[in-house]
């Protein structure tokens, strides 16, 4: 059985690049080349919620991966939000972002899994939003980010 890690982070800095680079590193997976997928759970995978992620290999490996990422300039406040649903076969992901506070992008996240199950036969018994929102001063920008780990890195080349 494979394990999905769920961590989130913020940071600001003088680029919307750096302020995401800030963001993954406060998540701790800041130094993994992210590749991203749309939003199913395997059937035999373990969804946990860790905040900050562990060391899942090494720098410039592979990690796939669904992710909520917001970005703005300051001044002003972003909010990212990731929450899936699960139960004894697949489950899903589910993201929203956007220039809100963190219950309006969690209340999108949560229609957005309600809809999801709608269009599947799949037996759903766990749901879960996490949220991480940030601050943008004037001149800077900030980024929040949710995001789902799926295992361990693997090689890129």
């Amino acid at each position: 059985m494979s394990t999905i890690r769920v961590a989130w982070g913020t940071g600001t800095g003088p680029t919307e690049m750096s302020s995401y680079d800030a963001a993954l590193a406060d998540a701790n997976l800041h130094n993994y080349n992210l590749v991203t997928v749309s939003s199913v759970i395997p059937a035999d995978a373990d969804v946990e919620a860790v905040g900050t992620a562990p060391d899942l290999g090494p720098a410039g490996d592979r990690l796939t991966v669904v992710q909520a990422r917001a970005t703005r300039a300051g001044p002003g406040r972003v909010s990212a939000a990731l929450g899936w649903t699960t139960g004894p076969g697949p489950g899903l992901f589910y993201e929203a972002t956007g220039e809100a506070d963190p219950e309006d992008v969690g209340e999108r996240v949560e229609t957005g899994l309600a809809a999801g199950r709608e269009l599947r036969e799949w037996t759903f018994t766990d749901e879960r939003v996490e949220t991480a929102t940030a601050d943008a001063e004037a001149g800077t920008y900030a980024t929040a980010v949710v995001v789902a780990a799926y295992g361990e890195s693997e090689p890129i080349c």
